[in-house]
């Protein structure tokens, strides 16, 4: 029996040949899962990354609302960097996403997205041009004063159609309704872009001191109230005498008198000074306050927020004239008789050497 043995032993080496393969089969096939993971999973474990602060020039624009991940495909479709994973990586692990701000960046291309991403945080980077319009200005100060400080051309900003900037329905006009504050214009921006911003940011001023509800209560239209604010504005002073300078007006106006103000007087003939004459308050115009009764037709100037709620909210008192005595330290006397008013007329006119 032991002799026929064979037969049955030469079966169990096919069955452990058999084993062995399914065994090498598996092991492959692990092998081969782990490289496709491997190659699947490598760009998010291990992305590709550059080295280095990069060479080069490239600007970038970052979309209002863009995720890190847009921001990292921009760059990588740009050359800024390798891969957009790694910059996603990047702001992941120094928890950043969320400083990531809309705008155009002057970067390099073949940057590491650790030292891009340093950049889109410094705001050096940042291709912008800051335009600061203070308020009390005109129209025509305004817009030099903007194309001076964003490289807009002034012709087109004197020519953009005002139907296009988005003022408000009561306006007729630019003049009154470019807000005075600090923009960031864009590379890119056209004048009516500029002017637009202006206005929208007017509109937000307007909205917050409730413009359009409280013009009623003190028996002016809107633009009206816009008018005595710009009025206000130009008149100057402290900001503690806008309320007075305004009940001032409203108490004229409520008398029938004629407001008799210099800044209408110089607005009408395109001047500053603090030296009016007696010809300059004869001038043949409808912004000339001491020959025509009531508002002048339009705004004088662009006033700022705190002007616009001194119109809509004037203080109490009896006051129908006001004289800045002293304009460089802004000392404005108020008073309700007419003999006092001349006194402190006297007191500027020394002041300005024309007595």
């Amino acid at each position: 029996m032991t002799a026929h043995s064979p037969s049955r032993s030469g079966r169990r080496p096919k069955a452990r040949r058999r084993a062995g393969t399914l065994v090498s089969g598996v092991v492959v096939s692990v092998v081969a899962l782990g490289a496709a993971a491997y190659a699947v999973l490598q760009p998010y474990v291990v992305p590709d990354d550059f080295d280095g602060r990069g060479r080069g020039k490239v600007t970038v624009r970052i979309a209002p609302g863009a995720s890190a991940s847009d921001v990292g495909t921009q760059l990588a479709e740009t050359g800024v960097v390798a891969s957009a994973r790694s910059f996603v990586n990047e702001t992941v692990a120094r928890a950043v996403a969320d400083r990531l701000k809309p705008g155009h960046y002057r970067l390099r291309r073949g940057m590491a997205a650790g030292a891009a991403l340093d950049l889109l945080l410094a705001p050096g980077s940042r291709i912008v041009r800051r335009v600061m319009v203070p308020e009390g200005m005109r129209i025509d100060e305004t817009l030099e004063r903007v194309a001076a400080q964003s490289g807009l051309p002034l012709k087109e900003l004197r020519s953009a159609d005002p139907a296009l900037v988005g003022l408000p329905a009561y306006a007729r006009g630019l003049e009154g309704f470019l807000f005075p504050a600090t923009y960031e214009v864009e590379p890119g921006a056209s004048a009516v872009d500029m002017l637009a911003a202006m206005a929208e940011r007017f509109g937000v001023a307007a909205a917050k001191v409730n413009l359009e509800a409280r013009a009623a209560r003190v028996h002016l239209t809107p633009r009206e109230v816009v008018i005595v604010a710009s009025i206000v504005q130009a008149e100057g002073g402290r900001d503690a005498d806008y309320p007075k300078i305004a009940r001032v007006i409203y108490n004229r106006l409520n008398a029938n008198m004629p407001l008799q103000l210099d800044t209408t007087v110089l607005y009408a003939q395109g001047r500053r000074t603090l030296k009016v004459s007696e010809s300059d308050t004869k001038i043949d115009s409808p912004y000339n306050t001491y020959l025509h009764k009531g508002l002048p037709p339009g705004p004088v100037s662009s006033p700022g927020e705190k002007a616009l709620m001194a119109a809509l909210r004037p203080a109490r008192g009896d006051w129908y004239w006001f004289v800045t005595t002293d304009p460089a330290h802004r000392i404005t006397k108020f008073t309700d008789k007419e003999s006092e008013f001349v006194r402190y007329r006297e007191e500027l006119n020394r002041y300005l050497g024309t007595d």
